[in-house]
């Protein structure tokens, strides 16, 4: 269960990241709230979008080989982490924090649940990566 979870968050989070990179105008308009945020900036854009494709390639790789992979998830689970931290903190000091924590629930807060939740979860003895944590 985890690695399909894992590998789903990978390809949806490296496709997100993929659009960052090489649609970053169309990416910037078509996601809830982004246009909020400032004006486009292409280059801020891409380089977001290349650390969600590093992202999304880790869990990816670790949901293929998870007792190779588990640092690249653990990274990933990192930035997911810090990048939802940052959207509380500019919910939490904006004019609509309520609108802004609901807006980001399933393409922000989630994907860093799931991250942190599969790098972080127990490890059972049967578990594909248990050496890794010992």
């Amino acid at each position: 269960m985890a690695r399909t979870i894992a590998g789903a968050l990978g390809l949806i989070l490296a496709v997100n990241g993929l659009a960052m990179l090489f649609a970053g105008l169309w990416w910037y308009g078509a996601v809830p709230g982004v246009t909020a945020t400032g004006p486009y900036n292409p280059h801020f854009v891409r380089d977001i979008g290349a650390a969600y494709l590093v992202a999304g390639g880790a869990l990816s790789a670790y949901a293929a080989w998870p007792q190779e992979a588990w640092s690249g998830l653990a990274a990933a689970a990192g930035f997911l982490t810090l990048h939802a931290a940052v959207h509380v903190y500019d919910a939490v000091c904006g004019t609509h924090p309520f609108a802004d924590v609901l807006r980001d629930a399933g393409g922000v807060y989630l994907p860093a649940a799931l991250a942190l939740w599969l790098a972080v979860r127990p490890i059972s003895k049967e578990s594909p990566h248990a050496e890794v944590a010992a």
